[in-house]
């Protein structure tokens, strides 16, 4: 699967690698380019999986706020709803597409 920024691959993982947590791809930390990502100051606390990390996603010469996120230390408990350790992995949304 790929995660793509108006035509540019941010990300690229075989789909049985990803994790789908609440109708979100999560993609692996080592498929993540990250010449395309700068880290945001947003903060935001997910309930059941924790302390979430922002990113600035790089599209040309505009930076896209927030369009990308991670758990890097999840609440352990999490692991069992969502059937494995997902730490570090990123997701998107907005602009940022994800395809097969």
């Amino acid at each position: 699967m790929k995660a793509t920024v108006n035509g540019t691959v941010i990300a690229e993982a075989p789909k049985e690698d990803l994790i789908k947590i609440e109708g979100n791809w999560y993609f692996p930390p080592s498929s993540i380019k990250e010449e395309h990502f700068e880290d945001s100051p947003t903060q935001y606390n997910c309930p059941w999986k924790g302390d979430a990390k922002y990113f600035f996603v790089k599209s040309g010469n505009d930076l896209l706020q927030d369009r990308a996120w991670s758990y890097p230390t999840p609440y352990p408990a999490s692991f069992d709803r969502v059937g494995q350790d997902y730490s570090g992995y990123v997701a998107f949304w907005k602009e940022v597409k994800v395809t097969e």
